[in-house]
């Protein structure tokens, strides 16, 4: 099984990117799927939880209101859009998936994928 996150890159304050997390060899249905981020210098931070047919979602409190994760399952695809980016969103983005949607949120997942920065700048 494997994660992998893209769509990172440099943006200016204001601006959107979308981030997308291509999974191989899951069931969807069956996985609780999140996206955390890590700043130099500083711990992992936990952005975003789905529950496996998306009925709930968690946001982080810095995060809340600006991004926004989705999934197609048909697809196989898990998606993180931010908008409103600000320089302290500046991070490498991770994803991560779990069968049990608690273990996501604590941020102790069965799976990590390979992460994708995001530079925020003017």
């Amino acid at each position: 099984v494997q994660l992998q996150a893209s769509g990172g890159g440099l943006v200016q304050p204001g601006d959107s990117l979308t981030l997308s997390c291509t999974t191989s060899g899951f069931i969807l249905d069956y996985y609780a799927f999140g996206w955390s981020r890590q700043a130099p210098g500083k711990e992992r931070e936990l952005v975003g939880v789905i529950k496996r047919r998306g009925g709930s979602i968690y946001y982080a409190d810095s995060v809340k209101g600006r991004f926004t994760i989705s999934r197609d399952n048909a697809k196989n695809m898990v998606y993180l859009q931010t908008d409103s980016l600000k320089p302290e969103d500046t991070a490498v983005y991770y994803c991560a998936a779990d069968q049990v949607f608690h273990n996501v949120v604590v941020m102790t997942p069965e799976y990590w994928g390979q992460g994708t920065q995001v530079t925020v700048s003017s």
